[in-house]
């Protein structure tokens, strides 16, 4: 017999520990000067609190030494984080988290970026920041990949 069940009921399942583990918690765009030109969160923080992380993580990623590897902890998370010219492209994931996933995944992003943008810089960014982010939620849905074809996301921005 059909038992009907409550919202409240199945969030625990939706809600579980494996889902809110394996997620990107925030992707950030910034310059070398701290500037975030991009940021999307995808797990609730306050406005202070973001703040609070963009100048944590911009702190982390510039003074590292380049001969060290593009990973670091980060509160009881990890940053894996790229500089492509000016600009660091920092993504938070939880510790056990394939590092050289989200390393590849950073890197399409940017060839995305170059692609669409034709030879992308830091003022494409600025000025189409709307584009920017059609282009990351074609890429991340709710804080994980969901396409990895640089084709298929390219082919969705020239339909809009």
């Amino acid at each position: 017999k059909y038992q009907q069940t409550r919202s409240v009921d199945i969030l625990p399942k939706l809600c579980g520990s494996y889902h809110l583990k394996h997620m990107i918690r925030f992707i950030l765009l910034q310059n070398r000067q701290g500037k975030t030109r991009l940021s999307k969160y995808w797990v609730p923080f306050n406005d202070d609190e973001k703040q609070r992380i963009e100048a944590e993580v911009h702190r982390l990623v510039t003074n590292r030494d380049p001969k060290f590897t593009n990973f670091v902890e980060f509160r009881a998370y990890k940053v894996i984080y790229r500089r492509y010219a000016g600009l660091f492209f920092s993504l938070c994931v939880d510790v056990t988290d394939n590092e050289l996933t989200y390393l590849e995944s950073i890197h399409l992003f940017v060839e995305v970026l170059d692609s669409y943008f034709g030879n992308v810089c830091e003022l494409d960014l600025v000025f189409n920041f709307h584009k920017v982010y059609v282009i990351l939620d074609e890429f991340f849905l709710a804080g994980e990949v969901q396409e990895t074809s640089k084709k298929v996301i390219l082919e969705c921005m020239a339909e809009l």
